[in-house]
């Protein structure tokens, strides 16, 4: 699937949904390989709901990603839903994470984490890739002007 063109207000749509629903695995773990040790960064954003419509809108704008679902019936709790979650790994996690950033609001450090993890000369800007309030502002007037 090609990434698609995609306006500011699907990506803030996006972040919010990510921002609450989502979660962010970005951790280093020891993994064996052929009776080998290596430590491996693990790096994936997922958002995980009952409503798969609207992770298969996600997973169309985005243009990235995958979707699976988590079967919950039969379980203990029999009136569970089944859920869905829409997974980005590695370099696609990087670009969704570029693109959720300045629109991010409760997990906009671990999004930071991921872009310095891929472009560590961003850190010497500062602590934050760039500064979110001019990023806004940038994006705001080029909407204003583009209406993209």
């Amino acid at each position: 699937m090609e990434k698609n063109t995609v306006t500011i207000a699907d990506v803030a749509y996006i972040a919010g949904l990510f921002d609450g629903e989502g979660t962010v695995d970005f951790a280093r773990r020891k993994e064996k390989k052929r009776g080998k040790t290596y430590t491996v960064q693990r790096i994936a954003l997922r958002i995980e709901m009952t409503d798969e419509s609207v992770l298969n809108w996600v997973h169309a704008t985005l243009g990235v990603g995958t979707i699976r679902k988590r079967n919950r019936s039969p379980s203990r709790k029999s009136h569970w839903k089944d859920a869905w979650i829409y997974t980005v790994r590695f370099r696609q996690a990087l670009y969704v994470s570029k693109l959720l950033w300045p629109h991010a609001q409760v997990k906009l450090h671990k999004l930071e984490q991921i872009i310095d993890h891929y472009e560590p000369r961003a850190q010497e800007l500062g602590d934050n890739v760039v500064d979110l309030e001019t990023e806004r502002q940038v994006r705001k007037f080029n909407w204003d002007v583009h209406g993209s």
